[in-house]
């Protein structure tokens, strides 16, 4: 039996690197709406966050690795910062793009923007400051090589 990925292996299941950052394909279940058929707000927020984590997948950094302790130290992602624009609702069987890009990476913290998008149609936008942080809580500095995976490629 194939897995669906060996199916169809043209349809990235982590989505795309891109040379904004990255972007990624979803379809709108049942179970993201209310009862009126249209995307329960508070489900936007997983949308973005597979978004921002299958990026990461992307470019070489993974939360089992974090969780793990590869860096030397158990690490975990945390938001601290996020604004929402709700622009229009998405409804059933939608087919949504998340887009994710880096806007700037200042010492442990990550400032990304993204964007929602039904078609060319912009449902929502998202600002997200995010960091790393260490077993006891405290903020850890991104690794370097981190930093020049996450920039728009040609950013300096």
């Amino acid at each position: 039996m194939h897995s669906p990925r060996e199916a169809n292996p043209a349809v990235p299941l982590a989505g795309e690197l891109t040379d904004f950052g990255h972007r990624l394909v979803a379809r709108v279940y049942f179970a993201d709406t209310d009862f009126t058929g249209v995307v329960y707000h508070a489900r936007y927020l997983e949308f973005l966050e597979r978004g921002r984590s299958d990026f990461l997948r992307l470019t070489g950094v993974h939360h089992t690795e974090l969780e793990a302790g590869k860096h030397g130290e158990r690490l975990a992602w945390v938001v601290r910062r996020m604004e929402i624009d709700f622009r229009a609702p998405a409804r059933i069987d939608d087919i949504l793009t998340v887009e994710t890009r880096t806007e700037s990476v200042s010492g442990a913290r990550i400032f990304m923007v993204q964007k929602l998008l039904r078609d060319a149609d912009l449902l929502v936008e998202a600002r997200v400051e995010a960091a790393i942080i260490g077993e006891g809580g405290r903020p850890r500095r991104f690794p370097k090589e981190w930093i020049a995976a996450f920039l728009p490629r040609g950013a300096d």
